[in-house]
């Protein structure tokens, strides 16, 4: 309230003011002229724009009250102070509602589409003013309509362009000239100003005093030079009004109307006014720009500087080096003093630019490979470094381009890769070397395997004729052991076999031989290998078959082989009176195989592991459950040669399902 209290008092002193200037404006018109003088008008539209109240129209209607009190008290006849001052509120009113937008703010009056708003709300307010000059000389017959409007306008004009902006939101700022300089541009406005306005006969000597204007325009604060603007303005206005100057008694002089001195006096006015403001805004604009791109290059430099692992080198359109960061000074060994002014040339060998150019199938040239390099991402380049030692950057090279499209220069972004190339290389040999490994292993595995084949297959035979009694009869205890050898061996070729089946597998792939089989028999034999072993573990298995056949193109052993693989591994994790389901499903596309069972289950994180060779699950590990990890790997490869999918939902503790898909009749 207090701020908003002292506002208004402000407002109602400044309307006072207008009103006491009006009155002297009137008087001060030249004798025998119509015209109203300077009326302060500026002020009255700067009331509507800082005050926050009354409200607009009662606002409106007290400056064409005062409007009509001063020029009545200045000498005019009541109707014609009435259209007048009726004028002037419009006049007010119309400035304001198209300068500030009907806002009762101070409006911006910074950049040049804001200039233009303020020169086209003055040029409606005078247009107002003139019209209601006219028609109030038509109507009361007081002097001559046009010379009245012209004058009264060109008074209004002056009064706006010059008092209005100071109640404006200008972009203000420090002044640019230092205090030794600003006290001569004063003391040059306050002698000047009264010299060029004392002769008569050379009226445009008025105008030297435009280029102190524009001194002052282009180094001071707004708000200064706009005092400079007012100040002369005083000077020509008192000068004139007292007979001095080309514009005194300019009627009597040329024998035209008597108004003509303000007339003139107006435009002349304008004419300073029109060239200080918009240097005003053109400074104010070019000061901020200019703090912006300095924030904008700081920024940058410090992003530049920052960047210790990268590389930054700029250069201008002839390739010479503009910038080289600290970066570049780390990597490279060479100082910024050292590289300013010269070419990167000296950053590449001639091997490495040959080299390029090879890979680029480009001329073996240092210009020929940096523009094929131009804009083509990043790519490894070999740079020298001072000490001679060569590198591998990886290198980004593109163009700076103007706001025309001009190439104005060009700036490289590399990181040195030397130690991760070389990284990367002695990973590929190591993997290369662990193929290798792995194929002599894996051999070493199928010999092995097929030589412990034959022993075993023998001791199988002699175990079978020593439990047959072909040598004698064996005491139990004998034939106990007889039946642990024979179980131990029938397991040891079993694993002979799964390793031999990995081992074709994994050098010429699976050899399958391809028939129409029905898959609903292959499902029936495989569950019966594995359903002898269900009364000894007291579960329980359900097998569910369509109706009708299901034809595949595959492989019969082979098949049969997986489904006993997956409803061996159901029936082996789990516990006694669980449940194992086996249900074959014909789509209109492939046939699905579902092993499902309530066993210990498969942790989440372990199940993209369950089809790599050798894999066994923490939990079949921690209840000792015997296997050697190759079923699931085997029958994922025999699905895979197949043309089909194998996938897996487990939950520990609450069983798994295993899915087979299979594209009916497609070949293998």
């Amino acid at each position: 309230m207090p701020v908003r209290g002292s506002r208004l008092a402000w407002v109602a002193g400044l309307l006072a003011l207008v009103a006491l200037i009006g009155a002297q404006a009137t008087q001060a018109g030249p004798a025998g002229g119509h015209a109203i003088g300077i009326w302060p008008i500026g002020g009255a539209t700067a009331c509507l724009m800082v005050s926050p109240r009354p409200r607009t129209a009662i606002l409106v209607a007290l400056i064409a009250l005062i409007g009509v009190a001063s020029i009545w008290a200045g000498g005019r006849e009541p109707a014609v102070a009435l259209g007048l001052g009726v004028g002037l509120g419009a006049e007010a009113w119309v400035v304001w509602r198209v300068m500030a937008a009907g806002r009762r703010e101070r409006p911006p009056l910074r950049t040049s589409p804001d200039l233009a708003r303020f020169l086209a709300a003055t040029a409606c307010g005078v247009l107002v003013i003139a019209v209601a000059a006219a028609a109030t000389s038509a109507a009361t017959g007081f002097g001559d309509p046009g010379v009245l409007a012209l004058a009264i306008a060109s008074s209004s004009l002056l009064s706006q362009l010059t008092v209005v902006p100071f109640f404006c939101r200008l972009r203000n700022h420090d002044p640019l000239a230092g205090p030794v300089e600003r006290a001569v541009q004063w003391a040059l406005v306050v002698v000047v100003t009264p010299l060029v306005f004392v002769p008569q006969d050379f009226p445009s000597i008025v105008f030297l005093v435009l280029p102190l204007l524009v001194w002052g325009a282009l180094r001071n604060s707004p708000y200064e030079s706009l005092a400079q603007l007012v100040v002369v303005l005083a000077v020509a206005i008192v000068m004139t009004t007292y007979g001095h100057g080309p514009f005194a008694n300019a009627g009597r002089r040329f024998d035209i109307a008597v108004d003509t001195q303000g007339i003139l006096l107006g435009l002349y006015g304008a004419v300073c006014a029109l060239v200080v403001l918009p240097l005003i805004l053109a400074v104010g604009e070019q000061i901020e720009n200019a703090r912006q791109a300095a924030a904008e290059r700081d920024l940058v430099q410090n992003i530049v500087n920052g960047a210790a692992g990268v590389a930054i080198i700029g250069t201008d359109a002839q390739g010479a080096v503009t910038l080289f960061n600290p970066g570049a000074e780390r990597l490279l060994g060479y100082t910024a003093e050292e590289m300013l002014g010269t070419t990167t040339r000296r950053l590449h060998s001639t091997k490495a630019i040959a080299e390029k150019a090879r890979q680029l199938g480009v001329e073996n040239d240092f210009d020929v490979v940096a523009r094929a390099l131009l804009g083509a991402g990043a790519r490894d380049m070999r740079f020298v470094r001072k000490d001679g030692v060569e590198r591998v950057h990886s290198m980004s090279l593109d163009p700076i381009h103007d706001d025309r499209g001009v190439v104005t220069g060009y700036v490289s972004t590399s990181e040195d890769i030397t130690d991760r190339s070389e990284a990367e290389q002695r990973l590929v040999e190591a993997v290369e070397r662990l193929r290798e490994v792995d194929q002599v292993k894996d051999a070493f595995v199928s010999s092995v395997s097929h030589e412990l084949r034959t022993p075993i297959t023998s001791i199988l035979g002699y175990t079978e004729m020593l439990e047959d009694g072909v040598y004698g009869d064996l005491a139990p205890e004998q034939l106990d052991a007889v039946r642990r050898l024979s179980a131990n061996s029938i397991r040891l070729l079993s694993l002979i076999d799964d390793l031999l089946t990995l081992s074709r597998v994994q050098e010429d792939g699976l050899a399958v031989a391809d028939r129409i089989v029905d898959l609903r028999r292959i499902v029936t034999a495989g569950a019966a290998v594995v359903a002898p072993t269900l009364e000894q573990r007291r579960l329980e298995l359900t097998v569910d078959l369509p109706q009708e056949p299901v034809p595949f193109l595959g492989d019969r052993d082979m098949l049969e082989r997986v489904v006993i693989n997956l409803v061996g591994n159901a029936v082996k994790f789990t516990p006694e009176g669980g449940r194992v389901e086996v249900a074959l499903l014909a789509e209109r596309d492939a046939a699905v195989l579902e092993i499902a069972d309530t066993g210990i289950g498969i942790p989440p994180e372990e199940q993209e592991q369950l089809f790599s060779r050798f894999f066994r699950s923490s939990l079949a590990q921690q209840q000792a459950i015997p296997g050697s990890g190759l079923g699931l790997s085997i029958a994922h490869a025999i699905v895979d040669k197949h043309g089909g999918t194998m996938s897996v939902e487990s939950e520990p503790g609450r069983g798994t399902t295993f899915r087979v898909r299979l594209p009916l009749l497609t070949a293998a």
